[in-house]
């Protein structure tokens, strides 16, 4: 998480640097965007996840031998077991529809980013050295 910190000490020294509430609502905005950038990456590094096991259940698929034989496919938190193409049509459909959430995962994230780039250089603008907004690391 990125810190947000502006050190009074500094600003102190500083008689020309005052936090006005229109720059704390910056600094707040700042915050709230970054904490939802981690969690859009967190669900992206999820989809992505979701999107591989999903490619590899079809890569499985491909490896049965008695395509008459039922394939067990959860929904929720059942199996239902289907035959072979209509297996391959449920994944197929899921497979679509995290690519879609992955999609509008990335596009909001860039959005957020965007948001997140705007305040920062206007934060720093006003405060340079005296505030810290860049992510700490793990």
């Amino acid at each position: 998480m990125a810190a947000v910190a502006v050190s009074k000490d500094s600003l102190e020294s500083d008689s020309d640097i005052h936090i006005t509430l229109e720059d704390q609502q910056k600094i707040n905005r700042f915050a709230r965007q970054n904490a939802k950038w981690e969690e859009l990456r967190d669900d992206l590094k999820n989809k992505k996840g979701d999107l591989q096991n999903l490619e590899d259940a079809s890569d499985d698929l491909l490896l049965v031998e008695d395509e008459s034989a039922p394939i067990p496919f959860v929904v929720g938190e059942v199996f239902v077991h289907f035959n072979m193409e209509e297996a391959k049509e449920k994944l197929e459909e899921a497979k679509s529809k995290v690519k879609k959430d992955i999609e509008s995962i990335e596009a909001e994230s860039t959005n957020v980013k965007t948001i997140m780039s705007d305040l920062k250089t206007q934060l720093y603008a006003k405060f340079g050295n005296s505030i810290n907004l860049e992510a700490e690391e793990e």
